[in-house]
């Protein structure tokens, strides 16, 4: 098909205002499936009972206008912060963008985020106001915001509900009205971006790209630049509900390879697809390596499924490419394994796969940050475990990632908000009213400060009301310590933590007496410590469970009973000094749930 009869379009969102639903309408519109269930796209059953899309899906429609025949290509996104690099490439392989705000909720954090995407990448954006068929929708304030956002006409921005299904046919004329068609040459040197891939446990992975220039045939021979590798192009076609195949396909077009590739890390999304024979001169720009933002060890609660939770691991990595682990052990713990994760979304799904697809019980560390680590010998170091870091004799100093975030909220919020962001060592660098009573704040935070309870926080402070986004915005120099949780003497290193020399103190009391309540009694005191180096900064003892061996003494001198005394006295050290304390597993969990 002619180029000019082409559309490539995606739906950027902020979480949960309706992307997916609204998707499914555009598909039943054009005939593309029949009326079923929502969420067509989102195959997975966490998404559709999260409400939330997790990996980006495409799929082609045939749309009839004026008497011409289109096609056009529908990339769905994910709207979570986590996954924003997979948004940036599904941008890159469209021409236009629905920006789709709820009628009840107006523009928010990721909105913003992801519209600035679109637009660094010159795409043309149509706004579109969803659920306007809500009680509680508030489409006149909405079109305010997003003509202040924007600077758009009024006459420009479409009202829509995907439950219902109104304002779709204006959103699909508009689509092929405003949109303009892609540019490429079909003569040129083969050039197609890849945006995502998934895999097929019988086929391989198979790689969903977007061709910008040349042409593609069945069966040629391709090379994935950035990995060097070259493979057979077994079965190209374009991605329908079902793969569909083709013989060839021309520039503009989105599709799909399958080339019997089985590992995860030999397709990168953002890659380029190019001849073997006939290379293009250079790879499409923007492709980045996926780098994990939060760390946490992962082990199996019985130490003989540690093969198994490998096996689990690396059937997950084909299906998500930005998980990535290596092994490691704990004293505590045993052998498992150190992950990095996107963020903590990235970390609750791939807990919550790993139990549902495979039934592996796990546990999981505290999730920690990377860190940069000066030493006084001139090296730097990036270490992702608190238990890895050099002794802190060796270390000039200590740089930590800090990330740019956007919170949008309601005025009444503004106070607490900025306590909490205050108290998390956050640095307000602007502050202004977005629209109405609606303010956007930008705060420089330590990505380390937010990994564990930021988000919860503040949901419950705004009542739900604050939307938040982020993205990294380098390293600076912090006075960081490592806290070590001492038992009897010993380290527990899946225990240890680095953490802001003002907050030690607090949080070495509050793991201390956390962990007093939660280890069973033995039969001697059991010291728990809290250190930063040799230095002990806090203390708390299990005392021990007593036997009263006088008991059986009636009478007699008292010679008697000290004797007694004095011989469980030497058992007791000697029991302390071969005695080994076993950390239970809640202990862990419970040190997540620390204020």
């Amino acid at each position: 098909m002619e180029m000019k009869y082409i559309r490539n379009f995606c739906i950027i969102a902020h979480i949960d205002h309706g992307k997916s639903t609204l998707a499914d309408r555009l598909l039943e519109k054009t005939q593309t499936i029949s009326i079923t269930e929502n969420q067509m796209l989102d195959n997975m059953d966490l998404e559709r009972e999260r409400g939330i899309t997790i990996k980006s899906h495409a799929i082609q429609m045939e749309y009839t206008h004026q008497g011409n025949h289109y096609i056009l290509n529908l990339i769905d996104t994910p709207g979570h912060v986590d996954f924003s690099y997979e948004v940036s490439r599904s941008i890159a392989s469209c021409e236009g963008a629905l920006l789709l705000v709820d009628a009840t909720q107006g523009v928010q954090a990721q909105t913003i985020s992801n519209l600035y995407m679109a637009i660094e990448h010159d795409l043309t954006i149509i706004p579109v106001i969803n659920k306007c068929d809500m009680i509680n929708a508030m489409p006149d304030e909405v079109e305010d915001e997003i003509v202040d956002l924007i600077g758009c006409n009024r006459n420009e921005i479409l009202r829509a509900s995907g439950r219902t299904g109104q304002g779709v046919d204006e959103i699909l004329q508009a689509v092929v009205e405003r949109i303009p068609h892609p540019k490429g040459d079909p003569q040129a040197p083969l050039q197609a971006l890849i945006f995502d891939s998934v895999f097929n446990p019988f086929r391989g992975i198979i790689a969903y790209f977007k061709i910008e220039n040349g042409t593609i045939h069945s069966g040629e021979k391709v090379k994935f630049c950035n990995t060097g590798e070259t493979y057979d192009a077994d079965e190209i076609g374009v991605l329908k509900m079902d793969l569909s195949p083709k013989s060839s396909l021309s520039c503009g077009n989105v599709g799909y390879i399958v080339s019997g590739i089985k590992k995860a890390t030999e397709v990168k999304v953002g890659d380029t697809i190019t001849s073997a024979e006939n290379p293009c001169a250079q790879a499409i720009a923007g492709f980045e390596e996926v780098k994990p933002m939060v760390f946490a060890g992962i082990y199996p609660i019985e130490p003989e499924d540690f093969e198994n939770l490998r096996a689990s691991l690396e059937k997950l990595q084909l299906n998500d490419a930005s998980l990535s682990f290596q092994p490691e052990s704990s004293t505590a713990l045993g052998f498992g394994f150190r992950c990095g994760f996107l963020g903590l979304l990235h970390m609750e799904i791939v807990q919550e796969r790993l139990d549902r697809e495979f039934n592996m019980d796990v546990i999981t560390t505290v999730p920690n940050v990377s860190y940069i680590i000066h030493t006084k010998k001139g090296d730097v170091l990036e270490v992702h475990n608190p238990s890895g870091m050099p002794d802190s004799t060796e270390i000039d100093y200590i740089e930590e990632p800090i990330i740019r975030s956007n919170i949008i909220t309601s005025s009444e919020f503004i106070g607490p908000i900025i306590t909490l962001c205050l108290s998390k060592r956050g640095v307000l660098h602007k502050q202004e009213y977005v629209a109405g009573n609606r303010v956007e704040l930008i705060f420089d935070l330590p990505l380390g400060e937010i990994v564990i309870d930021f988000y919860d926080k503040l949901k419950s402070i705004s009542k739900g009301y604050a939307s938040f986004d982020y993205h990294p915005h380098g390293h600076l120099r912090s006075n960081l310590v490592k806290l070590d949780i001492l038992l009897n003497g010993k380290q527990v290193d899946a225990l240890s933590v680095l953490t802001h020399v003002d907050n030690a103190q607090t949080f070495g009391r509050q793991m201390c007496e956390k962990l007093k309540n939660i280890l069973p009694r033995q039969q001697y005191d059991i010291a728990i410590q809290a250190a930063i180096g040799a230095k002990i900064i806090t203390r708390e003892t299990v005392k021990q469970v007593r036997k009263d061996v006088t008991a059986k003494c009636y009478g007699g001198d008292i010679s008697r009973k000290r004797k007694l005394l004095e011989k469980q006295k030497k058992g007791k050290k000697r029991m302390k000094q071969i005695g080994n304390v076993q950390v239970p597993q809640k202990a862990f969990l419970e040190i997540l749930k620390l204020e």
